[in-house]
């Protein structure tokens, strides 16, 4: 009887668990036009702890658009955050998160967009 508990036990839990696949998310931020701009950052649900951790965004080529890459094997099926002003502004004030939905396979995603506009977003998947 104890073998048959510790089986079920087993085929539950082992059951249960989604299997994790590779996210790598290039995020892209079109900063040209907003003034006094002295760091951009995104904050969301795929932090630890959630929204309390800023992932930096850097303009390497100074064109005025901020990019960082984000990988993470996950089972999870989406993601929600805004990116964030000078460490203290976050955009979209008063409107829903951003969200990104992912397939369950691995993926590789650009998301590509424009501060404080929800409208203008584009994301490709390989």
């Amino acid at each position: 009887m104890k073998k048959l508990a510790i089986l079920i036990i087993a085929i539950i839990t082992t059951s249960c668990v989604q299997e994790q696949h590779l996210k790598t998310v290039q995020v892209k931020i079109d900063m040209r036009g907003v003034e006094d701009v002295k760091s951009i950052g995104v904050k969301g649900n795929f932090t630890n702890p959630r929204w309390k951790v800023e992932v930096p965004l850097t303009d390497e080529d100074k064109d005025g658009i901020y990019e960082t890459s984000l990988s993470q094997k996950t089972a999870v099926s989406g993601i929600e955050f805004k990116f964030v002003k000078n460490g203290e502004i976050y955009e979209l004030k008063g409107k829903p998160n951003r969200v990104l939905r992912f397939e369950y396979k691995p993926e590789n995603i650009i998301y590509a967009t424009k501060f404080n506009d929800i409208e203008s977003v584009v994301i490709q998947r390989e």
